[in-house]
């Protein structure tokens, strides 16, 4: 059995319990909170499903929070343990639920990083590729561009395994400067659309047809 089928087979196995949970409330109902952990539950094999098939479900930014969530739920339930006048039984469950938590935790830690291909488009990886391909031709590209009473700056190179996007932008009057590191080609496109001017085809435009690079 290979890793990726163990994963899956993980994945099956929190998805049986979410079963058996909605099962047990549909059968003798349940408080208000055990719909809440359920709900929750829910989300977190939503989540290991999309990390170990390598696909985006809905954002990436709801992903960690929710590893912090488990995180806090792992903590309260072990102080708890020791420090709370628990039966067996309750004991035991408690314990047991804030060891089943830490794997998740884990992962959706992980799937919540944006900087992988899961979560990019096809233009952002299409984007990716023609940035990537640049830069094996070009030490750094930089692209200047003013619009709608903006003006930016990017400067984009490759460092090891990691793309460094530099940016300087003015709007109003108010200048910046920032840079930010991405492992993904795709990410990278992803950011110089969204938070710059610029688009990937503006650095297409200038190092492909202007001579520099005939297309």
């Amino acid at each position: 059995m290979n890793l990726k089928r163990s994963y899956l087979l993980l994945c099956g196995f929190y998805t049986l319990l979410i079963l058996i949970g909605v099962i047990a409330l549909l059968m003798g109902g349940g408080s208000l909170l055990a719909m809440i952990q359920l709900g929750v539950g829910a989300l977190v094999v939503i989540g290991l499903w999309g990390y170990f098939l390598g696909r985006g479900f809905m954002n990436p930014r709801m992903w960690r929070p929710l590893a912090g969530l488990l995180a806090l739920s792992i903590v309260v339930q072990l102080v708890a343990v020791f420090t709370a006048n628990l039966s067996g039984a309750a004991m035991t469950w408690t314990l047991t639920t804030a060891i089943f938590s830490v794997l998740p935790m884990i992962f959706l830690y992980r799937y919540g990083d944006r900087d992988q291909p899961l979560w990019a488009t096809p233009e952002e990886i299409e984007g990716g590729k023609l940035l990537g391909e640049l830069l094996e031709e070009q030490r750094e590209l930089m692209v200047e561009k003013q619009a709608q009473g903006s003006q930016a700056t990017v400067r984009v190179r490759k460092t090891g395994d990691a793309y460094l996007a530099s940016v300087e932008r003015e709007r109003e009057g108010e200048r910046e400067a920032f840079e930010e590191r991405f492992r993904c080609p795709a990410t990278l496109a992803f950011f110089i659309e969204k938070f710059t001017c610029l688009s990937v085809g503006d650095f297409a435009n200038k190092y492909t047809n202007d001579g520099t690079h005939p297309a």
